[in-house]
C-alpha cells in the first residue's frame, strides 16, 4: 500500500472520481499535468501517480520551482559541470539525473522561466538535456509530473508559457476538487486531523466534536482547502483546555486580535449633518476609582452579557451579534464569567 494512499481521506463524488482518474492514467508512461487550488493536495496526486504506475519501484523525485532561486533552478534540475559559474569545482548530477527510471514531479510549474521551459520541452519530447556548463548531451528516462495552481492556457495566451511545452506536458490534466466541492469529507478529514493531534499532544483519544463546532467546519468556505482545514482543526484541538469535553470552538483565524483598537469617530466636517443630535448634557464630574476597580468591571461584564443572553432567549448566534462580538469572542467571555451552561444554539447562522 503506498504511503500516500493514508492521506487521501475522504468518501466524495468528487475526491473518488479524481482518485478514479488517476488510476487510469498512472501505468500510462505520459506526462501528467496536476491541477488544483493550494492546498488540495497535488503533492500526494503526483506520489500516487508514481507509486501506481510500472516506475513504482525507481526514485520518486521532487522540485518546487518556486523554491528555488532561478539562477539556481537550472544547476538543480539539470546539474552542472566544474566551473559551470563561481564556486562550481566538481560535477553536480541534476535532478532529472537522480530521477533516472523513475518520476520527476514539478510543482509550481507556472513560475518556471522561457529559458527553462524551453529546455524542459527538449527532456520531455526526446529524454535529452546537457548540464550547465557541459557539452555532452546525456540521455535520461524519466516521466514528468507537473503540477500547478495557475491557468497555464491563459499564460500560454498572454506568451507567459510556452504553448508547445503545455502541449507536451498535457497527455492528460487532473483537475483536484477543491474542499467546497468536497463537503461531504469535511468531517471524516477534521476527526482526522484531530486524532492525529491529539496522539502528538499525548490525549487519550479525541472526544468529538459538538454539533456547533461541526457546523462551523462545514458552514467556513475554506479557501486554503485540506491544508487550511488541517491547520484549523489541529489549532483548535491545542487550544481546547478541557480535553475530556467534546470540543465546542474552531480557531478559523489565527490573525484575529482580540486587542484591536476600534475605529476612530469621524472628523467633524465627514459626519453626518442630517442626524440630529441630543443637547448637550452637563457633564457630572467623576468619582475617583475605588480599590476593587477591577471586580467592578467583571460584575458589570457579566451583567451585560447575562441580560443580552436574557433578551436572546440565551441564542449565542443573536447575543454575539447585538452585543458586536465574534462568535469566538463571546465563547471566550462565557467560559470566563461561567454562563455556557444555559445557552442554545450558539453558532450564529
Amino acid at each position: 500500500m503506498p504511503r500516500e494512499q493514508e492521506h487521501m481521506v475522504g468518501n466524495s463524488i468528487a475526491l473518488n472520481d479524481t482518485l478514479e482518474h488517476v488510476s487510469r492514467v498512472a501505468p500510462i508512461n505520459r506526462p501528467v499535468l496536476v491541477v488544483g487550488e493550494r492546498g488540495t493536495g497535488k503533492e500526494l496526486i503526483g506520489e500516487r501517480l508514481h507509486y501506481l504506475s510500472t516506475r513504482w519501484e525507481g526514485p520518486l523525485v521532487k522540485v518546487n520551482c518556486a523554491a528555488i532561486a532561478e539562477p539556481l533552478l537550472e544547476s538543480e534540475l539539470f546539474g552542472h559541470e566544474p566551473g559551470a559559474f563561481t564556486g562550481a569545482t566538481r560535477t553536480h548530477q541534476g535532478r532529472f539525473e537522480r530521477a533516472d527510471g523513475g518520476t520527476l514531479f514539478l510543482d509550481e510549474l507556472g513560475t518556471m522561466s522561457s529559458g527553462l521551459q524551453e529546455k524542459l520541452l527538449r527532456l520531455v519530447e526526446y529524454g535529452e538535456f546537457e548540464r550547465l556548463g557541459g557539452q555532452t548531451t546525456l540521455q535520461v528516462d524519466v516521466r514528468v509530473v507537473a503540477a500547478t495552481n495557475a491557468d497555464l492556457q491563459r499564460l500560454a495566451a498572454a506568451g507567459e508559457f510556452r504553448e508547445d511545452l503545455l502541449d507536451r506536458l498535457s497527455f492528460d490534466v487532473i483537475h483536484l476538487p477543491p474542499l467546497r466541492h468536497r463537503q461531504s469529507d469535511i468531517p471524516e478529514l477534521a476527526h482526522h486531523f484531530a486524532v492525529q493531534m491529539c496522539s502528538e499532544l499525548g490525549w487519550d483519544l479525541f472526544p468529538g466534536f459538538t454539533n456547533e463546532a461541526a457546523l462551523a467546519l462545514l458552514r467556513h468556505p475554506w479557501p486554503g482547502n485540506v491544508r487550511e482545514l488541517k491547520n484549523a482543526v489541529e489549532r483548535s484541538v491545542y487550544r481546547w483546555e478541557t480535553p475530556e469535553q467534546p470540543l465546542d470552538t474552531v480557531v478559523l483565524d489565527p490573525f484575529y486580535n482580540p486587542w484591536q483598537d476600534p475605529p476612530l469617530e469621524p472628523a467633524d466636517n465627514e459626519r453626518d449633518t442630517s442626524i440630529t443630535l441630543p443637547p448637550a448634557q452637563p457633564v457630572r464630574a467623576t468619582t475617583p476609582a475605588t480599590p476593587d476597580f477591577g471586580a467592578a468591571v467583571r460584575r458589570h461584564e457579566r451583567g451585560l452579557l447575562s441580560n443580552a443572553l436574557q433578551q436572546h432567549q440565551h441564542h449565542q448566534g443573536d447575543t454575539a451579534r447585538a452585543l458586536g462580538l465574534s462568535y469566538d469572542q463571546l465563547r471566550g467571555l462565557l467560559r470566563k464569567h461561567g454562563l455556557t451552561g444555559a445557552t442554545r444554539n450558539p453558532q450564529p447562522s
